[in-house]
Parts: C-alpha cells; structure tokens; sequence
C-alpha cells in the first residue's frame, strides 16, 4: 500500500508540511530524531533576538492555526517565498536567503550586492525540509540528510560562490 503524499500549508508565514506518523531527522535547534506528523518552517521578524525558541514556536503555531508539534526550523524569509518540488515519492519544501553567506576556511565576508534568483534581497537562512514516503531506517535518515546537505552546498557554490550561511538548518 503506497503512502498518501506529504502535504504543505502556509499560514501567517509558518509552513507547515504534514505526514501522518514521519520520523524525522532535525540539524534545527533541538533537532535529533522525532516522530511526529509535522516538520515546521517559520519566518522570523527582521531583528528578532528571543531565546526561548520553544515558546515563540508554539506562539507562532498558534496564530497560523496549527496545533500540532514537530521538528522546526526558523528562518528571515517569508514563507511567500518558499518553494516546493515533487519527485515521485519525494517531496522538498525550501526558504533561501543568503545575507549570512559563510565559506571555508572561515572569514569574513560580505554578502552578495544582487540576489542570487530574485529581483529583491530577502534576508535569511537556507532551510530544507525533504520527505519521503518510503520508510527509512535511523542510519537512511542520516545518509538523507547528508545527500540533502552536499546538494545544498553544491547548489549554493555554484549560484553564489558560498557553501551555505552560518545558519542554515535541514529536516528530513
């Protein structure tokens, strides 16, 4: 019996992407392995400085109508911006902004003077969530999220000259 697809919603600039009963793997704070029916990507104002990041979170759900948990990740894009894919049973939902760029070795750097692939500059972070709706095991989580990050950085080398910025953060 094949899976039903992911879902995505956005909602007073939180994205929501759902599955009922995915085990997720999080490099966003509090990230590790969780098994819930959500993964969340949710803007942030610019000049946002709040610690308690679990209660902005459920803040946040709760002002878009979501009240479920999950894995989530923050981010200084709109959500208006995000984009979504499907390949067979494979879905990825992105936010990218690049006003924080880093490289190896480390330095400083100043940011791009153009966007990479919009007429406007949206501050912010690269931020992926991927799903499948085949079931993997712990080890093809982590082999996941490895793939989805060496595309990530090869993708942002290649249209920016930077492997990503210092706060990018990936569920699968």
């Amino acid at each position: 019996m094949r899976a039903e697809p992911f879902r995505s919603t956005i909602s007073a600039d939180v994205l929501r992407v759902t599955q009922p009963g995915t085990n997720w793997l999080s490099t966003g704070w509090g990230g590790g392995y969780d098994r819930a029916d959500t993964a969340y990507n949710i803007t942030v104002p610019e000049g946002w400085s709040r610690t308690d990041l679990a209660a902005y979170a459920a803040e946040r759900r709760t002002e878009a109508g979501f009240d479920d948990t999950g894995p989530t990740l923050l981010t200084g894009v709109e959500q208006q911006h995000a984009s979504g894919a499907r390949l067979g049973p494979v879905v990825a939902y992105a936010t990218a902004g690049v006003s924080n760029p880093a490289a190896l070795p480390m330095q400083t750097v100043e940011p791009p003077t153009h966007p990479v692939s919009d007429s406007r500059w949206h501050p912010g972070t690269v931020n992926l969530i991927v799903g499948t709706t085949h079931r993997l095991t712990q080890g093809g989580l982590a082999t996941l999220l490895a793939a989805v990050v060496e595309a990530k950085a090869a993708t942002l080398t290649a249209e920016t000259g930077f492997t990503g910025t210092t706060s990018d953060a990936v569920v699968v």
